[in-house]
């Protein structure tokens, strides 16, 4: 398992990007599934920025772990933030125009419909979503 330790500041969205892609680059990752990934990466990496230790910052971690049968990427972010479980939002309706919906859970949203697993815990004062995805 590799592991980054960094500042939950949006700034810091394309370290995490470089670094998960570096290992995905190593399995031969399609650009397809690379692209799914980095849109995760964003938007869960910027939900923690945006929203763990408001008003303040903190750190967060990202680990990458790789899984052989079948092939697949697993990428754990961790903060000691508020706790905040996104998976128990409600899903937004995306039959409505975009106009007349409430702000809020469409990255999370395209998050789980596009990787193969998403779970959230909080144990010992930390959030931990883990995304999966096969390559």
């Amino acid at each position: 398992m590799k592991e980054l330790t960094l500042e939950a500041v949006a700034e810091n969205i394309p370290a995490v990007t470089d670094f998960v892609n570096t290992e995905l680059e190593t399995l031969g990752c399609s650009f397809a599934v690379q692209a799914q990934i980095d849109i995760a990466i964003d938007e869960l990496f910027g939900n923690i920025a945006n929203y763990a230790y408001k008003p303040g910052t903190g750190p967060a971690t990202v680990q990458v772990e790789i899984e052989d049968d079948p092939v697949s990427v697993i990428i754990t972010f961790l903060d000691n933030g508020k706790a905040f479980n996104p998976l128990e939002r409600e899903d937004p309706d995306i039959t409505l125009p975009a106009r007349k919906r409430k702000p809020g859970g469409l990255g999370i949203f395209m998050v789980r419909k596009t990787m193969d697993n998403v779970d959230y815990e909080y144990r010992e004062g930390k959030n931990i979503l883990r995304i999966r995805k096969k390559i």
